[in-house]
């Protein structure tokens, strides 16, 4: 059993009971980030090393941090003689990782390293008697996750399948889909309010801070919005858009015209229709900026679209700079930035920051934004209060420049030992810091702005209120895109969660997740 090699550690309750129930069927796991998935796979390797003694276990995580420190966790809680553990990197050369997969027991890898590996026939799964995905949610389409998935059960002499993730996605047929790609045949989930989940949490407390969206602001956005309702109201007299104007009927509506005309269709009505829908695209996403972000933002973006007409870059393009309204709202926001107005949460989180460093010189922060140049905005405001350290913490990135400042893996890391030792206080983030890396536990989460993705507010959610007392802050300009992200992401919150406890009631019963016919075209 898993306790008798387990010395340095020991399973919560539901750890173990989940635990009981992966031992001999294939499982997806749905635990909120930060309370202990991993236990649970260093527990059924255990048990799967010792019913299959000389087989393998492989432990998918999608990038090479994560990797690391799962293999770190396993090597940290494991007997030295347990297991022979190792890393696959896409710096290890194909050979070595070919000679190391004969020998290691516990292999972790990305899901992209073993696909290559399988195609180029460097070693098969045959051995393989458990297969980790961690962030499962990823195994969708032709990600490698699906690709490997698909192989072990080919090759595999005895698979079983263990999937992790916060948040497996929202709709029955996506939730249904990643299980069908992992033969899942279980699975167990808990949330924060789960009982037997509940006593080990400390207590998340939850603010939403309503703001009132500045006149002046409104009045830029307004005028951008009148630009982009007449592009969507030109898509629907062209009679090429029936449904509601979201953001992602247009980019659905973009596609179809695009795959239109690249299959030899020429007409005049697709040919402008597709400059249209691309006008409205970028329209809609400078509405965004200037409703939810900083005003900065939004003119690097109207810079940037001046500078690609400027080029030729693009028509569509061409076409919104030319418009008077649109060098009316740079004119007026230019003025606005001059003046040293911003948009109000700005001030907000340094109000919260600066309170929250003053009530105890150790708290620590993460803010969240979706994007870069707010994060670099907020984290050169924030680093004006005394006592705070913040830093940018970004995603790896080709462009270089101060408003595209990429971070090497290796950068994120020593940023993550940093805010771990105390060095800096607060972390400014995009989604990059959402997912998986091992953040050490902070007093506070800030999402500078909803985020429409319930997956990605659970992430979000699951960094802090773990080990001890946590604040969940969400800002929200009133009348804004902001209010409208909010209310999706509480709806399809709800709806992912009703989602699985669908599929398990039907998986609890004995009724399979698809028919033979199904099966054989997956598999």
């Amino acid at each position: 059993m898993p306790d008798k090699v387990l010395k340095t550690i020991q399973p919560r309750k539901y750890q173990q009971e989940i635990y009981e129930n992966c031992k001999e069927k294939s499982c997806l796991v749905v635990l909120p980030t930060g309370i202990g998935k991993t236990l649970i796979a260093l527990m059924l390797s255990i048990y799967t090393q010792k019913k299959f003694p000389g087989t393998k276990t492989l432990f998918l995580a999608p990038t090479r941090p994560l990797a690391e420190q799962h293999l770190e966790y396993f090597k940290k809680h494991l007997p030295e003689l347990f297991a022979e553990l190792t890393l696959f990197t896409g710096k290890t050369h194909a050979e070595k990782r070919q000679e190391l997969w004969q020998s290691a027991d516990i292999i972790f890898s990305t899901p992209q390293c073993v696909s290559n590996d399988i195609r180029n026939n460097l070693y098969t799964l045959e051995e393989v008697t458990l297969l980790i995905e961690d962030e499962c949610h990823k195994c969708l389409k032709n990600y490698s996750y699906t690709d490997v998935a698909r192989k072990y059960k080919e090759q595999a002499k005895n698979p079983k399948v263990l999937g992790l993730t916060a948040s497996p996605g929202v709709d029955k047929e996506t939730i249904k889909k990643i299980s069908q790609n992992l033969g899942i045949e279980n699975i167990e989930i808990r949330t924060r309010e789960s009982d037997d989940v509940k006593e080990y949490l400390q207590e998340l407390e939850f603010d939403i801070i309503r703001l009132d969206f500045p006149p002046e602001i409104r009045e830029i956005a307004l005028i951008i919005r009148n630009i982009y309702e007449r592009k969507i109201q030109e898509l629907k007299n062209r009679k090429l858009l029936f449904e509601p104007q979201t953001k992602t009927n247009i980019l659905k509506l973009q596609s179809k015209i695009m795959t239109m005309i690249s299959s030899g269709n020429k007409n005049f009505n697709l040919l402008s229709g597709a400059s249209v829908c691309a006008q409205a695209i970028k329209l809609s996403h400078l509405i965004e900026l200037i409703e939810t972000q900083t005003l900065n933002s939004s003119l690097n973006y109207m810079k940037n679209l001046f500078e690609q007409a400027k080029e030729n870059k693009s028509k569509a393009v061409m076409h919104i700079v030319k418009s008077s309204e649109f060098n009316l709202a740079y004119v007026k926001l230019n003025e606005l930035i001059s003046k040293k107005i911003e948009h109000p949460k700005i001030a907000e989180i340094k109000k919260i920051v600066h309170e929250s460093i003053k009530e105890n010189p150790k708290n620590k922060t993460i803010v969240f934004s979706q994007y870069r140049d707010t994060v670099i905005n907020l984290c050169k405001t924030l680093n004006e209060i005394p006592d705070i350290n913040a830093k940018v913490f970004v995603g790896q990135a080709k462009g270089k420049g101060e408003n595209n400042p990429g971070l090497s893996q290796k950068e994120q890391q020593q940023i993550m030992r940093e805010f771990k030792e105390g060095t800096i206080n607060i972390i400014c983030a995009t989604s990059i810091a959402e997912e998986g890396l091992d953040i050490p536990e902070v007093n506070a989460v800030i999402f500078y702005e909803p985020v429409p993705s319930a997956i990605r507010k659970i992430q979000r959610t699951g960094r802090t209120a773990r080990l001890m007392k946590g604040k969940l802050i969400i800002l929200i300009t009133k009348d804004t895109l902001d209010e409208i992200f909010h209310y999706t992401s509480k709806a399809k919150e709800k709806k992912m969660y009703s989602s699985i406890e669908s599929i398990k009631k039907d998986l609890d019963k004995g009724i399979p997740l698809y028919d033979k016919e199904e099966q054989k075209k997956l598999f």
